[in-house]
């Protein structure tokens, strides 16, 4: 395998990115000066021994420049967990980082996430190892400020209208009720707004905004 064919095959690796994509990039970065190759190259270096997974959430969050406590960084917060102003009684769970992105955009949510890393098709075993199901059931056992005594009022799956993301609903729902009996909290949906196959990243903001405001 060549030089060219082999970072074709890598870049196809990539969220919507096809042959042909894949092909564009590679010619384009051989046609860059070395230099800009090597900002590149220094970038990629640089994302990946600064960029940190919140132990709460598990957004990716970077240290430098946070306005959080040095108390709450030793304890691997993203902003968002380490926000005091936060309501620790919310969590969304939801599938992707830019999901939740797509959901503060809003603004209209200020509670805590939680990023489960994909959906489901099927319920085989293959598929719900790249899930954090275990990571949720802790999460879920232990609320943030349980401390305190202070637990979660409610618990938003705020998952894709898809096939996927109904298969993923029902396997959350059945994780939360494994993980808290009894709970003293409600479970709820986004609301019908987002149509059927479409996903929360490609969502506009007004209707993300009623689906958040309308669930139940």
């Amino acid at each position: 395998m060549d030089s060219v064919e082999k970072l074709v095959n890598i870049f196809r690796k990539f969220p919507t990115v096809g042959s042909r994509t894949a092909g564009r990039f590679v010619y384009y970065l051989m046609k860059l000066p070395k230099e800009k190759t090597d900002e590149l190259i220094n970038a990629i270096i640089e994302l990946k021994n600064k960029i940190k997974l919140c132990k709460m959430c598990f957004n990716p969050y970077e240290f430098v420049g946070l306005p959080i406590s040095l108390e709450m960084a030793d304890r691997g917060l993203c902003n968002i967990c380490a926000d005091s102003r936060r309501d620790k009684g919310l969590l969304c769970i939801v599938e992707k980082e830019t999901d939740l992105l797509s959901i503060e955009s809003t603004k209209k949510f200020n509670g805590l996430y939680f990023i489960l890393g994909g959906t489901v098709a099927t319920m085989k075993k293959e598929d719900l190892s790249q899930l954090r199901i275990e990571e949720l059931k802790k999460r879920l056992r232990q609320p943030f400020d349980s401390a305190h005594g202070h637990g979660f009022t409610e618990i938003i799956v705020a998952l894709n209208p898809t096939p996927e993301g109904r298969t993923t609903s029902v396997l959350v729902e059945q994780t939360i009720k494994e993980a808290v009996p009894s709970p003293a909290f409600r479970i709820t949906h986004l609301a019908k707004g987002i149509p059927v196959g479409g996903e929360l990243e490609y969502t506009d903001e007004e209707t993300l905004e009623n689906a958040l405001e309308g669930r139940k």
